[in-house]
């Protein structure tokens, strides 16, 4: 039983006691003891490092914002194109996570080591040749993406940031295989280093603060890069020290099976990553054809509403971890409950108190106005996103990845799309039809979540 244990990680240790502990990266052996202690120790650290991944965003948009629409407009078109890495790059680190986990869970340090190194070379294959395209493309991609003539003119922005994927898609990886080892603490420890250096390099090489040249949007990616890249090295050297994951010179070779086993893990959660990402690249693009004022008020909102997200996805994840064949119903609708209170509160914070929240990023009036109206229009649909979230995840907990991708497919593919265009194009609402077809989509996928949640088909799924 779960409560007993999470009861006494609050009398035994107390819950202030187990975050500092977390937070300070004790070693501690997760495969015996109170699961409730360890669900502690594991989860903190692992929100933070989700906050810690979209500061690199937020820091780019401050500073970027200061330069303009155009800008402002080129970081969110690039963001937008990059998300589908991230959807990879978080699929595939959660099969390198499950292995490195499993492995350290059978006490075999050798079997966790192997898997990590295959988990940097399968990063570095994929990345390669994502990175090559992506450098030599950057132009032509935000051509298709709708980019007007100005944001082609920071067309290096997506040059470099794109090339350098690599940076980004070890970063995940390498911090899955801290977090399948109990060492998720280190993950988030690399991620404030890497965010220290960009937040530091952003004004340096955007403004030519002292030594530095002035270049502008580029040196937001080179900034952004730079730290990313530190974070890297970073890893790699608490990697070569850990006593949990010992790499030595004898696991350094290419082993196809260890690795097709990683991606056959991190199947279902790639194609659930690239669904909704796709369905966001074409209403970006959408969105685009209404010019670069308000591409840059949207890219403004969507980070001040990421930050509220995540903490949400959290809790979304931990309900995952709860899905048994014993108390999980129960649980998944508590943690729905504890969701959407959240959330709600948030959303009623950006609803009533945008203006103060966009004028951080902003004082240009029309791309204010397009912040603004995103950020109370998407908010307003909090309370559903925060069922659908759990629930989603949820299906997935108890094996059940086929349900989530259908209702994906239908929410984001067949529904969001075509409500976009139509209130933006055909209703005349313009900016504001694309804003109201993402409460509409996610809205809609916490309805349908939760009547198939309910049929409780999932129950016969096994794990």
């Amino acid at each position: 039983m779960l409560a007993p244990e999470l009861h006494a990680v609050e009398e035994g240790r107390g819950v202030w006691s187990a975050i500092r502990e977390a937070l300070a990266g004790e070693q501690s052996d997760y495969t015996t003891g109170a699961i409730g202690h360890a669900i502690v120790m594991l989860a903190i650290p692992m929100v933070l490092e989700l906050c810690l991944e979209s500061v690199f965003a937020v820091v780019d948009v401050f500073f970027v914002s200061r330069l303009g629409a155009d800008a402002v407009a080129t970081v969110t078109l690039t963001e937008s194109i990059l998300v589908l890495l991230y959807a990879v790059a978080l699929g595939l680190s959660l099969g390198a996570m499950a292995i490195v986990a499993r492995r350290v869970g059978e006490r075999d340090r050798d079997g966790a080591a192997r898997a990590a190194v295959q988990a940097i070379l399968l990063g570095v294959s994929v990345a390669v040749p994502v990175g090559v395209f992506g450098a030599m493309q950057a132009r032509p991609l935000l051509q298709l993406m709708g980019a007007s003539p100005g944001v082609l003119a920071n067309a290096s922005y997506a040059t470099i940031v794109l090339g350098a994927n690599g940076v980004i898609m070890l970063l995940f990886l390498i911090n899955a295989v801290f977090r399948g080892a109990g060492d998720a603490a280190i993950a988030m420890r690399v991620l404030w280093i890497a965010n220290a250096f960009n937040i530091c390099l952003d004004p340096c090489l955007i403004f030519g603060l002292g030594p530095f040249p002035r270049l502008g949007v580029t040196g937001a990616a080179v900034a952004t890069t730079t730290g990313r890249g530190i974070g890297v090295l970073v890893q790699l050297y608490c990697l070569r020290q850990s006593s949990r994951v010992p790499i030595r010179r004898e696991h350094l070779r290419f082993e196809p099976g260890v690795m097709l086993n990683m991606v056959r893990l991190s199947g279902s959660a790639v194609v659930q990553g690239l669904i909704p990402n796709l369905s966001w690249l074409a209403l970006v693009r959408i969105l685009a054809t209404f010019g670069s004022d308000a591409l840059a008020g949207f890219g403004i909102a969507f980070r001040v509403v990421v930050f509220a997200l995540l903490p949400a996805w959290g809790l979304a994840n931990a309900a995952a971890t709860l899905v048994g064949q014993n108390r999980a119903e129960t649980s998944v609708w508590r943690a729905c409950l504890y969701n959407m209170v959240f959330l709600s509160a948030v959303g009623l914070v950006f609803v009533a108190l945008p203006v103060p929240l966009v004028a951080a990023f902003t004082s240009e009036p029309a791309i204010a106005a397009h912040a603004v109206r995103a950020l109370r229009i998407v908010s307003a649909g909090f309370p559903f996103y925060a069922y659908a979230m759990v629930l989603t995840n949820a299906f997935n907990g108890a094996g059940d990845t086929i349900t989530p991708t259908i209702i994906n497919v239908f929410c984001f593919w067949l529904w969001e799309l075509p409500v976009a265009y139509g209130l933006a194009h055909m209703a005349g609402l313009g900016p504001a039809g694309v804003f109201w077809s993402i409460a509409v989509a996610y809205s809609t996928e916490a309805l349908v979540s939760a009547a198939w949640f309910r049929r409780g088909r999932w129950k016969l799924h096994r794990v």
